[in-house]
């Protein structure tokens, strides 16, 4: 039974149309894939630059500010996923394929084709390539996660509300809206944005498992059927994954995944130039955070056309990328993110991957620099081209146990491959489903297919350029949404702050009023004592007043005892010694 037909309806009718027309209608498909491409760069690419640059300022003020003890849950509730676990499942799914992909290939292509603006000796230039991928790769990626997964985790796990974009926009939209048109339309653009992000994602994926195959003499001349056989196949386990859930298949996978990229990372950590990656990783990092506000606000104004379409193939290309997966990561890691405060939720998902992706582009994109500037070279061609989809290989190659390390690496691309597809799958399910955490077999087998038919038909359309196309394009309407998402996040943490204020202020007027009665409760008894001492007190009195008159204070007079004073004393002792 579907459950939220007004989304799930309207999404399929949207990808079955684009699927369609993407193979029935190949090369006008691929025409206007082009124009969109120009048309959006052009005229949003500053938008997207000056967008994300906020989400970083507002998942860092978020996190470190006065909302960060907020508890994604009951106040008494523990985390559902252990810290290792929660690491392995978040990074898979945050960067996943992409990084595996890009490692190796974007800081090769920055060096032998730099920003229009950049110049320098070759050592320059590759300095400068390896901080131009961790601005990609970096916070800003990350904080776009941010803002979408710590929304999604106040609403779900806090309020109780379903496992659905629309309810992380109550506060701003209201109950009835959400529930309406509105929300509906939200959710449809989740599903299709999640959709094409991880499509993108597993169309890179098969054009590098493809390469990988051909290196190692598996395949030759992998074209589009070669991409549509792999796509289908590891679809199929991909569908098998999903349909055991997330704490059983996914965080199998997650924790493999991370398991193999740790073993392959040390691999190639310690069997290459150990020294100049350590060095470099501490001096990579202190010129990206010195350059870093310079960096995130270049939009390569001064540069003209060729300016424009470095910043719509790169930075514009990824941000566009990062927002259309949004909807899917935000989805999964508010998912299991259940029992974190606020700050660990913004450290953990902002910080910790940002400084293990800066470790990795600095292994694998370091390495085949440092080739290219003090070895035998082989990552940049003769004309200056880079070969994006075997540079990874290339680099593995030449390694001792290269060709282990090769299969190695197209094994890790696989697991990603289906770590990627079946958690966008799980996410889109329950988007399209309403937010019911718990769909039928059928729906999830469903959308895991969908995604391996967007990313066929994005390749038919136009291989490479259209999954960027296609990030860039549906990031556009979802920034709108994750704006908003923004507002409604600081306003529904200030209400709870002002609220957690209250309580504390009402609990310390409780506990004052308590110990002013306690400490009246206590004077009364000790006024009670003295009074009772004062009326049973006759011996207590009578030896007082045996005390005085031996002191010479008081003596008898006819009226009883009186006192006398102390002049008076000393003067009779006075006369009596004159």
């Amino acid at each position: 039974m579907i459950t939220a037909p007004r989304v799930f309806w309207p999404s399929v009718i949207l990808v079955t149309a684009f699927v369609a027309a993407a193979v029935l209608f190949t090369e006008t498909v691929s025409a206007a894939v082009t124009t969109i491409q120009d048309t959006v760069i052009g005229t949003f690419g500053w938008y997207y630059i000056l967008i994300v640059c906020a989400f970083v300022v507002f998942s860092i003020r978020v996190g470190l500010g006065r909302f960060g003890d907020i508890k994604l849950g009951p106040d008494d509730e523990e985390p559902e996923f252990r810290l290792s676990t929660w690491f392995s499942m978040l990074f898979a799914a945050g960067m996943g394929i992409g990084l595996v992909f890009w490692g190796v290939a974007e800081p090769l292509n920055h060096f032998a084709a730099p920003k229009p603006s950049v110049e320098g000796t070759p050592h320059e230039l590759a300095q400068h390539s390896l901080v131009q991928t961790f601005l990609h790769w970096g916070l800003h990626p990350w904080a776009i996660y941010v803002v979408v997964g710590l929304a999604i985790a106040y609403a779900i796990h806090r309020k109780n509300r379903p496992v659905s974009i629309r309810w992380a926009l109550e506060p701003v939209l209201g109950k009835e809206r959400v529930k309406g048109w509105a929300g509906d339309l939200i959710d449809t653009i989740a599903v299709v944005g999640t959709l094409f992000g991880v499509a993108t994602s597993l169309g890179l994926g098969v054009l590098q498992i493809a390469s990988g195959l051909d290196f190692l003499g598996l395949v030759a001349d992998p074209g589009n059927w070669t991409y549509i056989i792999l796509i289908g196949a590891i679809t199929a386990l991909a569908v098998f994954s999903v349909t055991t859930g997330v704490k059983r298949g996914i965080k199998w996978l997650s924790q493999i995944n991370m398991g193999l990229a740790t073993v392959l990372l040390l691999i190639v950590l310690f069997t290459g130039p150990t020294l100049f990656i350590f060095r470099e990783f501490v001096q990579s990092i202190g010129l990206y955070f010195q350059n870093l506000l310079q960096l995130s606000f270049d939009t390569s104004a001064l540069e003209g056309a060729e300016g424009a379409q470095w910043q719509g193939w790169w930075t514009t290309f990824y941000w566009g990328w990062w927002m259309s997966w949004a909807p899917f990561v935000g989805v999964f890691i508010a998912r299991i993110s259940r029992g974190r405060t606020v700050r660990e939720f913004v450290t953990g998902v902002l910080l910790v991957p940002t400084a293990v992706t800066f470790l990795w582009l600095t292994v694998f994109g370091g390495s085949a620099l440092y080739r290219e500037l003090f070895g035998a070279g082989g990552g940049v061609a003769a004309d200056g081209s880079v070969d994006t989809e075997s540079a990874l290989f290339t680099l593995l190659g030449d390694l001792p146990g290269g060709t282990l390390l090769v299969a190695g690496g197209v094994v890790l691309i696989v697991l990603f491959f289906v770590t990627s597809s079946d958690s966008g799958s799980l996410v889109v399910d329950m988007l399209a489903s309403g937010g019911n955490p718990e769909t039928p077999v059928w729906s999830r087998v469903f959308w895991a297919t969908a995604e391996g038919l967007v990313a066929i038909a994005l390749l038919l359309a136009g291989g490479l350029s259209a999954l960027q196309v296609g990030a860039i394009l549906i990031a556009l309407p979802f920034s709108v949404v994750m704006l908003v998402m923004c507002v409604a996040t600081w306003k529904q943490f200030a209400e709870e702050r002002h609220r957690q204020i209250r309580l504390q202020r009402k609990l310390e007027r409780e506990k004052l009023a308590e110990q002013v009665s306690q400490d009246l409760l206590e004077g009364d008894e000790f006024t009670e004592q003295v009074s009772q001492q004062l009326l049973d007190g006759d011996d207590f009195t009578g030896q007082i007043s045996q005390s005085l008159i031996e002191e010479g204070w008081t003596e008898p007079n006819g009226n009883g005892n009186g006192a006398k004073p102390p002049n008076a004393t000393r003067a009779a002792t006075t006369e009596g010694k004159g």
